[in-house]
């Protein structure tokens, strides 16, 4: 007689293997894409805000950085589940359009003017930023434009507009895009002795000063407010919807509002956490 081994021990490894197999689709599967403006990333606020939500919730947050243009683009083709940017008509568009769900404020900071500390166009200590602008391009001091589509080049175009100049036209070897984030801006100015537009959580987190200094600072023109959006799964159905979801109920959250408050460098607080206000 031909003695056979009883399948129980092989079958019980198989079904612990499939079990670990789903275990790990499991946990892979327990992540979400947030696209969102380099500051946010630059800044180091994801650094310090991200482990404690993965830590909450178990959901891993995969940070695609680029400039708000680009982040709503990748939005649109529903390469990401979360919008986390900072350029309201443009995030307003976004909703309106169908790609978004809702529009959450979620923070602010502001807007400052970066120069060299010798200060070529004479602006320093001053907080009119359309008199700076104007100043600026009068004396053909050397600007470092991002030129990205980004919230910052977005603010900046505005500025330029509100000082009643139409940059594209008025500009001259002076003024210089270089279409890339925050930090290249900051490095390109440092390199070439420039003025430039920058979010202040960047500025602040920036170790490359070399002799650039805050310029011009504290007009509410300069105000900066962040918002965060669902991709619409309607649109997209690979959109993970509850995941992107429990990310953006964390932010505007207590504990969320509270990381945000949280981060500092050298006691400076680069983000004020806002959600629930109207008109931002």
């Amino acid at each position: 007689m031909i003695h056979r081994r009883p399948p129980t021990l092989s079958a019980a490894i198989l079904v612990a293997a499939l079990a670990l197999g789903l275990s790990s689709v499991s946990a892979q599967d327990k992540s979400i894409v947030v696209s969102s403006t380099t500051s946010t990333q630059d800044s180091g606020l994801f650094g310090h805000i991200l482990p404690l939500f993965r830590q909450k919730t178990g959901i891993e947050v995969r940070v695609v950085s680029q400039g708000t243009g680009q982040a709503l683009d990748t939005g649109r083709r529903g390469d990401a589940d979360v919008v986390f940017v900072h350029a309201r008509a443009q995030e307003e568009k976004f909703v309106a359009d169908g790609f978004g769900v809702k529009r959450h404020p979620v923070m602010y900071n502001d807007f400052v003017l970066i120069g060299p500390k010798s200060d070529p166009a004479g602006i320093k200590g001053t907080k009119d930023i359309v008199a700076a602008l104007k100043t600026i391009k009068a004396r053909q001091a050397a600007f470092i434009s991002r030129g990205d589509k980004s919230g910052t080049h977005a603010a900046e175009l505005n500025l330029w507009k509100a000082a009643g100049i139409d940059i594209g036209a008025d500009k001259g070897p002076w003024y210089k895009e270089i279409g890339q984030g925050m930090g290249a801006a900051l490095n390109t100015a440092s390199a070439a002795n420039a003025y430039v537009l920058a979010d202040r959580g960047t500025w602040i987190s920036f170790k490359n000063r070399g002799e650039l200094d805050i310029a011009v600072e504290g007009d509410t023109r300069l105000f900066n407010q962040y918002g965060v959006i669902l991709v619409n799964p309607h649109k997209h159905a690979a959109v993970k919807k509850e995941l992107g979801q429990a990310f953006i109920d964390w932010l505007v959250s207590s504990e969320g509002q509270k990381a945000i408050a949280d981060y500092k460098i050298n006691g400076q607080q680069l983000f004020f956490p806002n959600a629930g206000a109207s008109g931002v």
